[in-house]
């Protein structure tokens, strides 16, 4: 992973926004499972919920689809939020070492409350802090479906690595 400034992460939200019009955001996680030959007594480490063999690559992007961190050659049996969890990135993510700026204010907010820069991911990913998550779906009204879709399809390109 390469060093980031606090200017850096300012930059790439703003590109956000600018693209997807959603603020504060620093960057994309995601994970793929990569299917491999079952290596020789490995046991069930390699072998993952999808019921093949593989390993996992977490990788954030920014803005422009650049990657900022890639993770690569996770057990199978590992989920993405779990490899993300234990990456380099995500440690120092975890323990506030990455340079992220302060909180700032969202845009055309009349309260003014300032939020953090945040990662986002899909529902395979842990909430926390930095890493938001798509709203789940259950008993939501057609209207509040519609917007969540609309908002979510207008970021989908960003998060698809497949």
């Amino acid at each position: 992973m390469s060093a980031r400034d606090k200017n850096d992460w300012i930059r790439t939200a703003d590109e956000f926004y600018e693209r997807t019009n959603f603020p504060n955001c620093i960057g994309a996680v995601d994970g793929k499972h990569n299917r491999i030959r079952k290596p020789n007594e490995s046991g069930s480490q390699f072998f993952s919920y999808k019921n093949f063999s593989c390993t996992v690559l977490v990788a954030v992007a920014d803005a422009d689809y650049c990657f900022i961190s890639v993770e690569v050659g996770a057990y199978g049996s590992s989920s993405d939020s779990n490899v993300f969890k234990n990456s380099i990135c995500g440690k120092l993510l975890e323990s506030n070492k990455l340079n992220i700026p302060d909180p700032r204010v969202l845009p055309s907010d009349a309260e003014g409350l300032s939020m953090s820069f945040v990662l986002v991911g899909d529902e395979a990913f842990a909430l926390s802090e930095h890493v938001l998550r798509p709203y789940r779906n259950k008993k939501l009204t057609f209207l509040k479906l519609q917007v969540i879709r609309s908002t979510k399809d207008s970021r989908m390109h960003l998060w698809n690595f497949d």
